[in-house]
């Protein structure tokens, strides 16, 4: 089996059927679908179903995606480790990271990175759990991960650099503040009587709001939002306070908005997930990067 095959077939993949992917990879369609037939010809299975003229994955199609992009990646960091004699001077990095470590401190990060090395071209992706971060670069659809959880993460055969602790804050809705001018934290208690825009269950945030209502603070959950991206204009159009990590602030602040730390202080957990090896020059470069990051925000 050689390597193209697996690039065509990730190619129809990610590029949702043959025409795409043909155009993609600048080829005729028809030679695509030869090299297809031919790879699924060699391993005895078919990859995908054709239901007219849609390609649908094959449950052997979808077995094959994980180790097709270890394969592709592994080939990656071989070909870049030889250009770094020559140094970073191009290449891809893909990074995947959950909504509110993509605020910060991504793009800090980001930021570091590519003053460094300009030609290399980031490509980040989303993950709304750890166990999504996790599992993308376990099967190398990404290199570089960034996760926030209420605990440390540890993970077998993964690389785990904690970055920093995030507390959680209360963005305040400016047409309901009724705390106090001069504060800058409120109890948890506090939060009674206030109408909240909610992340849905499993985030940290959520949880802070329910242990809350679990321990009979009268909180209104006015708004459930999956898309974080939301949640500032919500408050900003008067909706409701929202209980988010310390990473949103600055944009909130920006916005006009104010922000309270809540206590009992609850923490995100931030880290830098990674394989152990086999990873591309600009992967090892971003981490010294996001190692660097530590330190500034440690000392």
């Amino acid at each position: 089996m050689d390597t193209r095959k697996l690039k065509y077939f990730l190619a129809v993949v990610d590029h949702d059927g043959f025409n795409r992917a043909a155009e993609h990879l600048l080829i005729a369609q028809p030679s695509l679908s030869q090299t297809i037939a031919s790879l699924e010809k060699e391993l005895g299975v078919p990859l995908f179903h054709r239901i007219g003229r849609r390609a649908v994955l094959s449950e052997a199609g979808k077995e094959l995606i994980g180790p097709a992009r270890l394969v592709m990646r592994d080939l990656d960091a071989a070909q870049s480790a030889v250009q770094s004699l020559r140094g970073i001077r191009s290449g891809r990095l893909d990074i995947i990271t959950m909504p509110s470590p993509g605020i910060e401190p991504l793009t800090s990060m980001i930021a570091a990175f590519t003053k460094v090395y300009p030609a290399v071209r980031l490509n980040v992706s989303a993950a709304f759990t750890p166990e999504e971060v996790i599992e993308s670069v376990r099967n190398g659809s990404s290199e570089i991960g960034l996760a926030g959880s209420p605990t440390s993460i540890l993970v077998p055969g993964v690389q785990v650099l904690e970055l920093e602790k995030q507390p959680l804050i209360l963005i305040v809705n400016p047409q309901a503040d009724t705390f106090g001018a001069e504060q800058t934290a409120i109890q948890r208690e506090d939060l009674g009587g206030q109408r909240i825009i909610a992340s849905q269950r499993g985030s940290l945030m959520r949880w802070l709001v329910d242990d809350a209502l679990a321990h009979g603070v009268e909180v209104e959950i006015v708004v459930e939002v999956a898309h974080r991206t939301s949640i500032l204009p919500l408050v900003l159009a008067g909706v409701g306070h929202a209980v988010m990590p310390s990473s949103w602030a600055p944009t909130a602040h920006k916005a006009g908005l104010r922000t309270l730390l809540i206590e009992p202080v609850s923490h995100l957990d931030v880290a830098v997930l990674s394989r152990k090896d086999n990873l591309t020059p600009a992967a090892k470069a971003f981490l010294n990067v996001a190692a660097e990051h530590t330190e500034r925000t440690n000392s």
